[in-house]
């Protein structure tokens, strides 16, 4: 049982943290002159997922390889077929055709690399350099179609920005937008409140991925559970948590295409940043099973939401529902 209150209270303090350490890095950005627009694909977009990125560094330097990779993977699982089912169940996803193929093409790609990559003796530092490369030549990339007016639609990166902004304004009741057109000058205001914000938030989220990991090994020592489907399931729906209420929130306000640049912008962090990031910092090996099922799994599902999201382009109720049964179907799969 205290493994379960371990795990419960790792995850409060990481979401909490991560918003604090958000809001902080944001804010100090601000002030030091920064661009809306930068802050929100880089700062906004790599903070919310913050909680994976902890986890995962954090198994994988206790020697716990299944908590951290499966994370990573049971996160992009559970962000297409667990978030966006429930998101299209509340309502219809829209799906822009252009950015579709644009970031939904990425997702596929970057699925299918990290499955290649899972065939190597180890996940180690030149693989974190080779991701994390490709994340800042993404966010790169994305910078340069929000400046340019972005013809094509809205990146994915952007619209994890903006889901994040979903959640504040219902919580607030206020509005606030940032276009790309926004490039404000130097902020008012201290500097050293909004760098201490951010500096409690980092704090908090460290002790919370602790908590968090020692009750998902503690959890599954007790229960006679891998740590891979402890990481799998328990951890990553856990640490997807910021995703699912970002998504849901934005259905629920009729916001439904930022709904899948939400998971799609998500799924493009997991691999790119968390999975480049952990193997820099703290190299490891990728679970057998991952190798064998999981991975291609991750693959398949990618696969099969570029499908689900051509069919006149939207998500429809019918095919959220299809995506949330293929969720209870991987999890049967899976557990013992």
């Amino acid at each position: 049982m205290a493994d379960y209150f371990l795990i419960a209270g790792g995850l409060v303090l990481l979401i909490a943290g991560g918003e604090m350490l958000v809001r902080g890095a944001a804010a100090t950005a601000e002030r030091l002159g920064m661009s809306p627009l930068l802050i929100g694909i880089t700062l906004v977009g790599f903070g919310t997922s913050m909680p994976e990125l902890v986890t995962s560094i954090e198994a994988s330097m206790l020697g716990s390889p299944g908590i951290a990779i499966g994370n990573i993977v049971g996160s992009n699982i559970a962000n297409i077929l667990l978030i966006l089912g429930i998101a299209a169940l509340i309502a219809p996803v829209a799906v822009a055709q252009a950015a579709l193929m644009r970031d939904g093409a990425i997702v596929f790609a970057t699925a299918a690399i990290f499955v290649g990559v899972s065939f190597l003796p180890a996940f180690d530092r030149l693989v974190g350099a080779v991701f994390v490369s490709g994340l800042v030549g993404y966010l790169y990339y994305a910078y340069r179609q929000e400046r340019a007016g972005a013809p094509d639609g809205h990146t994915a990166a952007f619209e994890k920005r903006e889901a994040h902004d979903e959640v504040l304004e219902a919580g607030s009741g206020a509005v606030t937008v940032v276009t790309q057109q926004e490039v404000p000058g130097q902020q008012s205001g201290s500097l050293w409140p909004s760098l201490a914000l951010a500096i409690a938030g980092l704090a908090v989220v460290v002790f919370g991925g602790k908590l968090l990991v020692e009750g998902a090994i503690g959890t599954a020592r007790s229960a006679g559970l891998s740590e891979t489907i402890i990481g799998l399931t328990i951890v990553a729906i856990g640490t997807s948590l910021p995703e699912l209420v970002t998504s849901v929130v934005a259905a629920i306000r009729g916001h439904n295409d930022v709904a899948l640049g939400n998971v799609l912008g998500s799924n493009i962090y997991n691999i790119l940043g968390i999975g480049g990031l952990t193997a820099l910092i703290a190299p490891t090996t990728i679970p057998v099973e991952v190798v064998t099922f999981d991975g291609p799994v991750m693959l398949a599902v990618s696969a099969v939401l570029l499908v689900v999201a051509r069919t006149g382009y939207r998500i429809s109720r019918g095919e959220g529902a299809f995506l949330l049964a293929a969720y209870l179907g991987y999890l049967v799969a899976i557990w013992p």
